[in-house]
């Protein structure tokens, strides 16, 4: 198993009992992206830890798949989905850089906080580009830690080592979005909901 995965699978309990850090922020995603979402549309999800987004997001389309590489992670989330019965959200235990993602096509991706945290993001682009029906959505809002955060690298590079932090991809908002217009496909909108932020909200069409 991946360090990744089990880090993951370690901090899941802890994971869902953490509040939101920031409501206000998380609610205004939440609102944007449903804007870019139709109630007949395929969705699928990558990083979705113990599901919350996924929850407040499958009433809204026909629908929605909800994926982690953490057992532990998706074990939570199934439970708040049964008690919730939410009948069109399904779940897969695939990572969304090794050629498992679920078989498409889906009118939209979702990857929130999550770009930054794949072992090879290139890979990750293509595969959920080949997901997507044409002029799908890839909705995305990563961390991105370039500049002057990149000083961390070191640090975090050793805490990853030794299992006390997740891989980190030290990227800007301008490089993150090279590699998401290399990757094919079309930025049509950019949106920050935080307060001086380092997260960058995209919304790109596969072209």
């Amino acid at each position: 198993m991946p360090a990744a995965t089990t880090f993951w699978d370690r901090i899941a309990p802890k994971y869902a009992a953490h509040p939101v850090g920031d409501p206000s922020a998380y609610e205004a995603t939440l609102h944007h992206t449903m804007q870019n979402l139709a109630a007949g549309d395929r969705v699928l999800e990558i990083g979705c830890g113990t599901g919350s987004t996924a929850l407040r997001l499958a009433p809204n389309v026909a629908h929605y798949v909800a994926s982690d590489p953490s057992g532990a992670m998706l074990a939570i989330a199934r439970e708040k989905a049964d008690a919730a019965g939410q009948g069109n959200l399904g779940f897969a235990q695939v990572a969304a850089d090794r050629g498992e993602l679920p078989e498409g096509p889906f009118d939209a991706v979702l990857a929130f906080s999550i770009l930054h945290l794949l072992d090879d993001l290139d890979r990750g682009l293509s595969d959920i580009r080949s997901v997507l029906k044409p002029g799908g959505l890839l909705i995305s809002k990563t961390v991105c830690l370039g500049g002057v955060l990149s000083l961390l690298r070191p640090l975090v590079a050793a805490m990853a080592l030794f299992g006390k932090a997740p891989h980190l991809r030290f990227l800007s908002g301008a490089q993150l979005r090279a590699r998401i217009e290399a990757a094919g496909f079309e930025i049509v909108e950019s949106v920050d909901f935080h307060n001086s932020s380092k997260r960058v909200h995209f919304v790109a069409r596969k072209t």
